[in-house]
């Protein structure tokens, strides 16, 4: 009896197992993902790659976080083009390879956490003014390869003036100078890599030298440096600024003349930078003091012929009168010597 006890259990027990779960209610099953699309481990990173859509999916799931979209035809980012479903907790979205060219007021209105947007490898033609207003909260923006089939400067600037922008992308854009337009106040990190970017004028260092812009960290890398007399400025300001704004200023490179090509910028000494086809720099330099030398000499003489004029006009008027008497002296014994009744009698 006493073995049956310690052997078995209450009958009803097993029937208690298998109704529980049906006394807790299911929870709520996670949105699905697109069909044109694919979620990573959770609703909440959406990826859409390659499926030649025209338009963003309608069927996003509400809690995504992140969402790429690659190698589509969106062609045209109409305005509110993600809010057919609210979106308020995506924070990222790469939309790289997609063929954008258009990018319309408001397109991303009903996106109000966006703090990245990646629009790279886009042709774009034309950027609204207001094509950035609906993400009130955008700090990054990557525009690496978009901007290489028209001149977007001046759109981008009225795109870009109420933004709060931390990092900004243009790398890949065939740039020939800075772009100071497009820097908002408060920006940190610029990325201008893998341009055409031969030097940055004196100007264009003055800018980066605003207030609003001290905290600037610069990147430069695989820009076609020329390392003569044009680059003093810069090599000037970057030695000055190389701890803290010049993100990769020790990997910075020339890329001509061929006797400098491939020589660290920092090795360099702004005074041995040479002008093409010119003198050495020091050579120079000896001329320029020269040149400052010689004309000083000659403001001290005017300056001391303007305050003796007086007494040079009095020592000019003497010389003259001296030379006067002296011309008649000569003058009156020609004269004497050329009279034949003056003439010499031979000796008896």
């Amino acid at each position: 009896m006493a073995r049956r006890q310690a052997g078995g259990g209450p009958r009803w027990l097993p029937w208690l197992v298998a109704l529980l779960p049906l006394a807790v209610p299911p929870a709520a099953a996670p949105a699905a993902c697109p069909s044109a699309c694919y979620c990573v481990a959770t609703p909440e990173l959406v990826q859409c790659r390659y499926e030649r859509l025209e338009e963003p999916p309608r069927e996003l799931p509400a809690a995504v976080h992140n969402l790429t979209i690659a190698g589509s035809n969106l062609s045209v980012l109409t305005r509110a083009a993600f809010a057919a479903r609210p979106l308020r907790d995506l924070r990222l979205l790469r939309l790289r390879h997609d063929n954008i060219h258009t990018i319309e007021d408001m397109a991303l209105q009903g996106l109000p956490a966006l703090r990245t947007l990646d629009l790279s490898h886009n042709p774009l033609l034309s950027v609204a003014a207001g094509a950035f207003a609906g993400a009130p909260l955008l700090s990054t923006l990557q525009l690496n390869q978009a901007l290489l089939a028209a001149p977007l400067e001046e759109q981008l600037a009225l795109a870009l003036r109420n933004l709060s922008l931390r990092r900004l992308e243009l790398a890949g854009n065939a740039l020939q100078a800075l772009p100071a337009a497009l820097l908002p106040p408060g920006l940190e990190e610029l990325d201008l890599r893998n341009n055409s970017l031969q030097r940055l004028a004196a100007a264009e260092l003055r800018s980066l030298d605003a207030p609003e812009l001290r905290g600037l960290r610069l990147s430069l890398g695989s820009n076609p440096l020329s390392c003569d007399c044009g680059l003093r400025p810069f090599l000037v300001w970057l030695r000055g600024a190389a701890a803290n704004r010049g993100a990769d200023a020790r990997s910075l490179r020339c890329a001509g003349p061929a006797a400098l090509r491939g020589t660290a910028l920092l090795r360099l000494r702004p005074e041995a930078l040479a002008c093409a086809g010119g003198e050495p720099a020091e050579l120079e330099s000896s001329y320029v003091f020269f040149g400052i030398v010689l004309a000083l000499i000659g403001v001290v003489f005017l300056m001391v012929l303007y305050l003796n004029r007086r007494g040079i006009k009095r020592w000019l008027h003497n010389l003259r009168e001296a030379c006067r008497d002296q011309m008649e002296g000569y003058h009156y014994r020609y004269e004497q010597d050329a009279d034949p009744r003056c003439a010499g009698t031979p000796g008896l």
